[in-house]
């Protein structure tokens, strides 16, 4: 056996990102939203982790835990 993966790779999430930043799921939710009291220095680091895992926003789960998802009337 060898110990590579050759199976697809595993989805990215927030919670990757903050345990990579050393910050909670939501600081890394507040990044994401641009909320202005997160510091800059902490806003960087998650940053830096967001881009050293590849993380990138999946915009159908982002939909469905804002709910602004298909509402028909």
């Amino acid at each position: 056996m060898s110990d590579t993966n050759s199976g697809p790779r595993s989805i990215i999430g927030v919670r990757d990102v903050a345990a990579r930043a050393g910050v909670s799921r939501q600081t890394v939710s507040r990044v994401l939203n641009d909320h202005p009291e997160v510091a800059a220095s902490t806003r960087e680091r998650v940053a830096a982790a967001m881009d050293e895992l590849g993380y990138r926003m999946n915009n159908a789960a982002r939909a469905l835990g804002t709910r602004v998802c298909c509402t028909f009337r």
